[in-house]
């Protein structure tokens, strides 16, 4: 897995911009760099350059002594660059084409071209990252909300590995007492350990238990929030879409039944990420096209992380709107009393009324559960409200102003999970009276699980699927 050559790319988006960067790591880096790289005054100059300062000069076609760019460049030295290797950063003007010839040229100096990741991967490898920041890296790359970014630099910081570093150190400090006692019983006694271990134990299931516990909302921060909008035909799902998504993306007329397929869009409401779907008005039909949209509406609603439930406040309920709220009344949802602005004909105890006379429901469901809010999508009211309330239902309202580590990997709930399974394993045998070795098989393998996070237990072939998710040039 470890290669030793010398790597260039470009490290920019291969579109025309105002700046370009081409990267070469390696053990040529610095010999192809001043190979192509002239001062003003016609000198090869990087060879001898300082470390980590820029330099203004020309890229020059060495083979054709042709002059393709006025460029800046900096020479960063091993081990304080971020591969850990010698590493040449040569910004150029962003053309496409500019940015390419470069490109050619540096490939012409004894450089291949890198494979996507194998910056990040050259700086693993180097141990100027754990697995846990090379993956963040990434995640910040392709944040697509605040609190992602947030929760990705947090990580690219390093907040995640320290906590994972901590609970296998003091997993570690344990199996060495064990090890100890079973190699050495005349100088290290495990009389009343196994009490002791327990109670250890417990608090490394709760340490762990909290960062399983953090994965659902992390999902929610980095992929988005799967909201389906649902409500019978003409009440206002496609200007909720509109109002959500700032322009005329879906068609809305007087005619009920214009929504038959299930739209679909990426929206932020303020710093939230909902991927919206809107579907076809739920009632009763007997149009073949609109039964199909109304069974795809109905099964979005059933996979939505959230529901958005639009009720026509200037017309009565009826029994579409008693199947609906049948359908929704275990999602986590919003009501939405579209219309508010006119007379209102349907009020929020009647909203209240619908779910609590569902059949099944002993009780009315709670003010918190049910939540209720009065809009206008043609005003623009009441989306503020909705942010609040979704900020709430998924984060406690604290996203974002957290300091705490939140799991966004599905690869990282996994290793924990099975370090968590193993520390019950632990616990089973202590419950049982197992002989002290099974306490440290089991120890071990909770310390191998959380090992993989960063990179300590892992083999080349999960490094190789990581990385080759990267984009060329990082």
């Amino acid at each position: 897995m470890e290669r030793k050559d010398t790597i260039a790319a470009i490290a920019t988006g291969m579109t025309d911009s105002g700046i370009g960067i081409i990267r070469i790591s390696g053990e040529k880096a610095l010999a192809a760099g001043n190979e192509i790289f002239r001062s003003p005054s016609g000198k090869k100059v990087l060879n001898n350059a300082k470390n980590r300062m820029l330099y203004y000069g020309y890229i020059y076609d060495y083979q054709k002594d042709f002059s393709i760019d006025e460029v800046m460049a900096v020479v960063m030295r091993a081990p304080k660059s971020f591969t850990g290797e010698d590493t040449v950063e040569i910004q150029c003007h962003g053309g496409v084409f500019v940015m390419r010839r470069i490109l050619e040229t540096v490939l012409k100096c004894g450089v291949r071209l890198a494979e996507p990741g194998e910056f990040t991967r050259r700086a693993f490898l180097n141990g100027r990252i754990d697995l846990a920041g090379a993956e963040a890296v990434m995640d910040v790359i392709r944040s697509q909300n605040e609190y992602a970014l947030a929760s990705s630099v947090k990580q690219l910081r390093g907040t995640l590995s320290t906590e994972i570093r901590q609970l296998r150190g003091d997993i570690l400090h344990e199996v060495a007492l064990i090890e100890s006692a079973l190699d050495d019983p005349e100088h290290f006694t495990m009389e009343g350990y196994p009490d002791e271990l327990a109670e250890k134990i417990d608090l490394l299931k709760s340490r762990i238990g909290y960062l399983i516990d953090t994965a659902e909302n992390g999902r929610l921060m980095k992929e988005g929030i799967n909201t389906v909008i649902v409500g019978k035909p003409n009440v206002g799902k496609s200007s909720l879409l509109n109002c959500l998504v700032g322009e005329e993306r879906a068609i809305v007329t007087d005619v009920a039944g214009t929504t038959r397929d299930v739209l679909r869009e990426t929206v932020m409401l303020g710093n939230l990420c909902l991927n919206v779907a809107d579907t076809a008005g739920i009632r009763e039909t007997e149009d073949t096209i609109e039964k199909i949209g109304v069974k795809r509406a109905l099964k979005y609603a059933d996979d939505a992380d959230l529901v958005i439930y639009v009720v026509d406040a200037s017309t009565d309920l009826d029994e579409n709107d008693r199947e609906i709220a049948s359908l929704i009344r275990e999602k986590k949802k919003i009501i939405l009393l579209n219309k508010s602005d006119l007379d209102g004909r349907v009020t929020e105890e009647e909203i209240r009324d619908l779910f609590g006379e569902l059949p099944g429901v002993e009780e009315e469901m709670t003010e918190q559960e049910t939540v209720i809010v009065n809009t206008s999508f043609k005003e623009g009211n009441g989306m503020d409200t909705v942010e609040e309330t979704v900020k709430e239902m998924f984060f406690q309202g604290q996203i974002g102003s957290s300091n705490e580590i939140v799991i966004t990997s599905v690869r990282h709930k996994k290793a924990l999970e099975e370090a968590y399974n193993s520390l019950i394993l632990v616990e089973k045998s202590l419950e049982e009276g197992m002989p002290e070795d099974f306490y440290s098989i089991d120890l071990m393998d909770a310390y191998a699980s959380l090992g993989r996070i960063i990179g300590e237990e892992v083999d080349d072939d999960l490094v190789e699927e990581i990385f080759s998710k990267f984009c060329m040039g990082k």
